[in-house]
């Protein structure tokens, strides 16, 4: 759901979060909070320690680093091939950017980071926080580096509509009241999976291949072209999918992986989708209490649920009437935009002022533009109108990596009960919003899988409570699918927990990751 995080404390930090993994959100699905995976799912295999003898010119090339205009970075291309199946199917180009170690001490090898999505730019993570805001012990130890997966930002990123397309599909009503309203929706999804694979040239070409399993694969020749013998990783959100996955393809290379915000990968989309649909209803729950607490709070007293209702009702009002936002483009907040522009604070507590202060702009001045504001973060939606490659990416990553968490409307209709009880607040927008992969025009290669990674080194997990878009339950399941899994738990609210501020959750990851020794499985921390 969006995703450069400049700083841990910045309000950007929201926006960094967002792509890093709110957009599951548009394929995948759920049930309860506290998932405890498929336990008759299949096991993803290993591959063969040897090196193919097809792929050995990639696994022995080198990188040609440049300066690329972000000062203290470096930038090269890697070559891949499009299909590991068929490498004679030609290439595909990743960026990829480095910060060296800084010393002192002695250089540990690489430290790769991704931020999740599936789409955030790895790139674009590393050079605006990771490669210059991670503890200073880490970047004086590790060359920070990070590679934009395939179809994602700088590699060969797939397209699907034009900014004014893409204003429009955003603004589509996510909770249809009538059949004509049923059909719009219907349609816009059709028209955002039809364009993914006709806007250019590059989009239809790399969207066959832009599986996680593939770019785990990728991951492994990034590991052999920087010189290091083990992979040492640090992702979030999606990126512990993507982790989970190279742990699982290749466990003797393992170094140290932290999977920060886990996903369980045993689950297929639709429990996927309901699950973290109870997670935001979790994190609405606690941004409620502390909202009504105070006598500024534009949701009044009450209970959450009291609140709840009273967004509910407001959501409601936007969709009849919607409200100025001053826009140059003539954009108005409907319902779709002002609910996209709630769920992006919750990935955050500290955007929580930032929501009170949108919705009493909005609930009492009319004015829609602090909620836009939130919406267009979350989009990755610039002032000019146009819109970064996040949520085509998301779409065909999540899409290729499993079949539809629903393929009609009628399915949709009857999950809604179990969508609501998931969250009063935001279950029909969820439901329906899971419908998005149903016309996709690739098939999808992937499935639900549990992963062990049997033989590899400690990994650790880490969770948080009232994590809205990777639910706690997620990490707990995933800690215990690896069979050197080490469960960190972070008591409190956000999504991801390293960077916080949680001298325990920090100091416990660092460790790690300078010295090999992982935390005791089961500590949590506040």
């Amino acid at each position: 759901m969006h995703l450069r995080r400049p700083s841990p404390t910045s309000p950007r930090r929201t926006a960094a979060l967002l792509a890093a993994s709110a957009l599951l959100l548009t394929g995948m699905a759920g049930c309860s909070p506290g998932g405890s995976g498929t336990a008759d799912a299949a096991s993803l295999a290993a591959l063969p320690g040897a090196t193919p003898a097809e792929l050995t010119s990639y696994y022995h090339q080198s990188l040609k680093w440049r300066a690329c205009g972000v000062a203290g970075f470096q930038c090269a291309t890697l070559k891949a091939p499009l299909d590991y199946d068929d490498p004679s199917a030609g290439d595909i180009d990743l960026a990829i950017s480095r910060k060296k170690a800084t010393g002192p001490g002695k250089r540990l090898g690489s430290l790769l980071v991704n931020p999740g999505g599936p789409g955030g730019s790895a790139i674009g993570y590393l050079q605006a926080y990771a490669g210059i805001g991670y503890p200073a012990g880490v970047r004086a130890r590790y060359d920070m580096v990070a590679a934009d997966p395939r179809g994602v930002a700088r590699s060969a990123p797939v397209t699907c509509l034009d900014g004014k397309q893409m204003d429009a599909y955003t603004q589509t009503d996510m909770t249809p009241d009538d059949a004509r309203e049923k059909t719009e929706l219907n349609d816009s999804y059709e028209k955002f999976a039809s364009g993914c694979e006709t806007h250019d040239a590059t989009s239809k070409r790399v969207l066959p291949h832009v599986s996680t399993v593939e770019a785990a694969r990728d991951m492994d020749l990034a590991r052999a072209a920087l010189g290091d013998d083990k992979l040492t990783y640090v992702g979030a959100s999606y990126g512990t999918f993507l982790g989970a996955t190279y742990a699982g393809l290749y466990p003797e290379r393992v170094g140290r992986l932290v999977l920060d915000g886990a996903m369980d990968p045993s689950l297929p989309a639709r429990e996927l989708n309901l699950e973290q649909t109870a997670g935001f209803e979790t994190a609405f729950t606690s941004f409620a209490k502390d909202c009504t607490a105070r006598a500024d709070c534009p949701l009044g007293t009450g209970t959450p649920e009291q609140a709840g209702q009273r967004l509910k009702d407001f959501f409601t009002a936007l969709d009849r009437t919607p409200l100025a936002t001053g826009d140059p483009d003539g954009r108005t907040l409907g319902e779709a935009l002002g609910t996209t522009g709630v769920i992006a604070a919750m990935y955050d507590e500290a955007a929580w002022p930032q929501l009170r202060d949108a919705l009493t702009a909005a609930l009492k001045k009319k004015d829609g533009a602090g909620l836009l504001a939130l919406s267009d973060s979350y989009y990755e939606r610039d002032p000019d109108g146009s819109y970064a490659n996040l949520m085509f990416a998301n779409a065909a990553v999540n899409c290729l990596d499993q079949a539809p968490a629903f393929t009609s409307a009628k399915e949709v209709e009857a999950a809604l009960p179990d969508f609501e009880k998931a969250s009063p607040v935001f279950g029909p927008g969820l439901a329906w919003a899971s419908l998005n992969c149903a016309s996709w025009p690739v098939p999808a290669t992937g499935e639900a899988h549990r992963i062990t990674a049997d033989g590899a080194a400690p990994i650790v997990v880490v969770g948080t409570t009232r994590d809205p878009a990777t639910p706690y339950g997620w990490a707990k399941s995933l800690a215990s699918q690896l069979s050197s899994g080490r469960l960190l738990t972070y008591e409190g609210d956000g999504h991801t927990a390293y960077g916080r501020g949680s001298t325990c959750i920090d100091g416990a990851i660092d460790t790690y990751l300078l010295t090999g020794t992982p935390p005791t499985d089961g500590k949590r921390c506040s």
